[in-house]
């Protein structure tokens, strides 16, 4: 760990060179490829012609590749052989995507990834205890790719497609068993879970806040405790990612009510492993340069044009707001994968994750982004006591003789005192964070205040679980543009 973390310290300390050595490094391996002969990658010596040459592809642009390699064919997008997909459902669209994951993305992102996150995190606490226990992976599962003729490809979760490939040794430090952690059904691994690992000492644990939340409740339900420190005496930290921690800080310490319990953020998806939390109690993430990645990042002004700007690492400012775009060792050549970021350090190179491309509320101008939403919602929890479990929010569109707004439905574990005062602290927060929703808002301008409804306990699971999307790699939609989803829960909840 300590040689590697040497290996972490050179991409700090010389990023550009990292990152342009990597660029040269998957254009060569890729030239004999369908698509590097189609865009000449033998030929491609730096940035600018890589970027004149290839043009950014989003998902349903690079679909027809995909699905040729689902069917069987490969040398495509990628000299290696791809036998594995990773499933994303996206936030913003019901079809799912179908992500290839090469044997050197296995290797050199993916498990470089996990093993770069016990080596940062046993860097900054020297004096850890979590190998005296077990980890436990709360994942998702897997399953043969029925368009492959030979039944010899797969796909799933990330987490699944990751711990199905795990080497041997990694299964004598990990909980549950690999059968339990793969099940299909995830109310029945929930239980099954629940049943299993109370019975091992866990010393940390990994996995999405959602789904973790659901385990730990049915730990402590089935053993009968008061919290789940009662059952795992040695828990010191959650490694989390996917979703934005802030709004579920309040219930995690509830849940597990230690001063002394860590929290570390990741940044890793069906594309890849991006970024590590490398300081104690901090909010950035450490860009991961040397994984097979090469990055670069659209203003997001730029993205409704034709050609967008696409900027390299060197030319990133601190606090805009960029949507990243990847090229990587599985074949995926200047990919917009819909998440937008904003760099807070360039020495080393460390970032935020701001929201999605496709997930925000732009209905009057007033461009409210995930960030600003997490935000606003855990200023109003701080405010008001409150705890929340889930959210989700939308536009009300201007109707005649009617204001436009947004409509929010929350989920509370621990309902606010007052839901007009925390209504008012959500709003004034929004204000104060977003100059456009606050332009909006003066004197009722363009938008009234937000309404609020309170669901039940259990809606946005039953809503879930309604469309098919339980599971570790399926996430609330946060902020839409359409009232699709909002509209949906308020005739389950009538």
């Amino acid at each position: 760990m300590k040689h590697r973390f040497s290996q972490i310290e050179r991409f700090m300390n010389n990023p550009h060179e990292v990152q342009s050595e990597l660029l040269q490094n998957i254009l060569l391996s890729a030239r004999h490829t369908e698509f590097g002969q189609r865009y000449d990658f033998r030929s491609i010596t730096n940035h600018d012609q890589f970027k004149s040459r290839v043009p950014v592809h989003s998902y349903e642009e690079f679909y027809p590749y995909i699905e040729r390699l689902m069917r069987g064919e490969q040398n495509i997008l990628w000299p290696s052989e791809i036998r594995w997909f990773s499933k994303s459902s996206g936030t913003t669209n019901a079809r799912s995507k179908f992500i290839p994951v090469s044997p050197e993305a296995l290797e050199n992102c993916h498990f470089k990834g996990g093993k770069d996150l016990l080596s940062i995190y046993i860097n900054n606490y020297p004096d850890t205890k979590i190998f005296d226990g077990k980890g436990l992976g709360v994942g998702g599962s897997h399953q043969v790719n029925e368009l492959d003729p030979t039944a010899a490809s797969f796909y799933g979760d990330v987490s699944a497609v990751i711990m199905q490939n795990l080497p041997v040794w990694a299964e004598f430090i990990r909980t549950p068993s690999l059968q339990t952690a793969l099940m299909n059904s995830w109310e029945e691994k929930i239980e099954r879970m629940a049943q299993e690992v109370s019975q091992v000492n866990v010393t940390q644990i990994a996995g999405v806040p959602t789904w973790t939340i659901l385990l730990i409740q049915r730990i402590v339900e089935l053993q009968g405790k008061k919290n789940i420190l009662e059952v795992w005496p040695s828990l010191e930290v959650f490694f989390h990612g996917a979703v934005a921690f802030g709004p579920y800080r309040s219930l995690f310490k509830s849940l597990i009510p230690s001063d002394s319990m860590n929290y570390w953020e990741t940044y890793n998806a069906s594309e890849g492993f991006f970024g590590i939390q490398d300081q104690k109690n901090s909010e950035e993430l450490l860009l991961m340069l040397d994984y097979g990645i090469y990055y670069e990042f659209i203003p997001v002004e730029e993205l409704d044009k034709d050609n967008p700007i696409a900027l390299s690492l060197e030319q990133v400012q601190l606090g805009k707001n960029y949507a990243m775009v990847i090229s990587t060792n599985s074949g995926l050549w200047r990919y917009n994968i819909g998440d937008t970021i904003k760099f807070t350090s360039k020495n080393p190179y460390r970032i935020k994750i701001s929201g999605r491309t496709k997930h925000f509320i732009n209905a009057f101008g007033e461009e409210v982004i995930v960030e600003n939403a997490e935000q606003a919602i855990a200023k109003a929890c701080e405010s008001t006591g409150a705890v929340i479990d889930n959210f989700t929010a939308a536009p009300v569109y201007l109707q005649e003789g009617k204001k436009g707004g947004h409509e929010w439905i929350i989920e509370f574990k621990r309902k606010p005192d007052d839901l007009k005062i925390f209504t008012q602290i959500l709003d004034d927060t929004l204000r104060t964070i977003n100059s456009d929703y606050d332009a909006k808002r003066v004197r009722d301008i363009a938008l009234i205040a937000p309404i609020i409804h309170s669901a039940a306990e259990g809606t946005f699971y039953n809503w879930m679980k309604k469309r098919g999307k339980l599971g570790g790699q399926n996430k609330v939609p946060r902020l839409s543009n359409t009232r699709e989803y909002v509209d949906d829960l308020l005739l389950m909840m009538d």
